[in-house]
């Protein structure tokens, strides 16, 4: 059977690949983290079919009743809320899964499309040859030894943020700057490729200044670059 991994929009519903559409058109039954959110992308492709849900809290004797269900047809599709299933998210633990489930009996096909690490690195405008992606930083135990890491790489770090710990974590990387002796310049994007996107770039104290003084902007999906 063929297992399609497909990227969808972060954002802007027409960031989808022509590609992307023809797939899940054509795919049995298509797993999702939210039916909801899915179904208005379908809905807006004009795309009719079964949707089953497979997320974070998926316990693993419903990952079985999935694979079980997926050995029953010939194509289906794993899609995440928005970007790429497996960054940051359980989709590469379902293709773990399905792999050991099928063995040489299934093809694990990547769809590629929007990811909001590439996205925001494409408008960086500094050298990403090379860089690290860290995901979420952790809430707690280990945000302080997450932050040391990002400030004492050589070359640009990116992460995902929390609305909800956005200044609590820049206060602390700047406090932990001043620590160390570093000083470091940002690029963070907000929203991006949704109707309020922002994209905020500067040396690190005025970037947390912009926020401090715009902290109704502190809101949506966002995504963190040092360098």
């Amino acid at each position: 059977m063929k297992f399609y991994i497909v990227a969808t929009p972060i954002g802007n519903l027409e960031d989808i690949t022509y590609r992307a559409v023809k797939i899940l058109k054509s795919a049995d039954f298509i797993l999702c983290e939210d039916t909801r959110k899915t179904k208005v992308l379908l809905d807006k492709y004009k795309i009719k079919k079964s949707l089953k849900a497979y997320h974070q809290q998926t316990h693993p004797n419903q990952i079985q009743k999935i694979l079980s269900q997926m050995s029953e047809v010939e194509q289906v599709a794993l899609v995440t809320d928005a970007g790429t299933p497996g960054i940051s998210d359980p989709g590469n633990i379902l293709v773990e899964k399905a792999l050991k489930f099928f063995g040489d009996k299934i093809k694990i096909i990547p769809i590629p499309g929007v990811n909001a690490v590439s996205t925001l690195i494409s408008v960086a405008g500094i050298n990403t040859t090379k860089f690290t992606f860290l995901g979420f930083p952790p809430n707690k135990k280990g945000r302080e030894k997450f932050f040391r890491e990002v400030l004492v790489y050589n070359h640009p770090v990116l992460y995902y943020e929390s609305p909800y710990r956005l200044m609590k974590n820049l206060t602390l990387i700047e406090e932990l700057q001043e620590e160390l002796g570093v000083s470091k310049e940002i690029v963070l994007g907000r929203e991006l490729t949704k109707m309020f996107e922002e994209i905020v770039r500067g040396e690190f104290g005025e970037v947390k200044k912009y926020y401090e003084e715009n902290k109704s902007k502190v809101k949506g999906e966002i995504v963190v670059l040092i360098y």
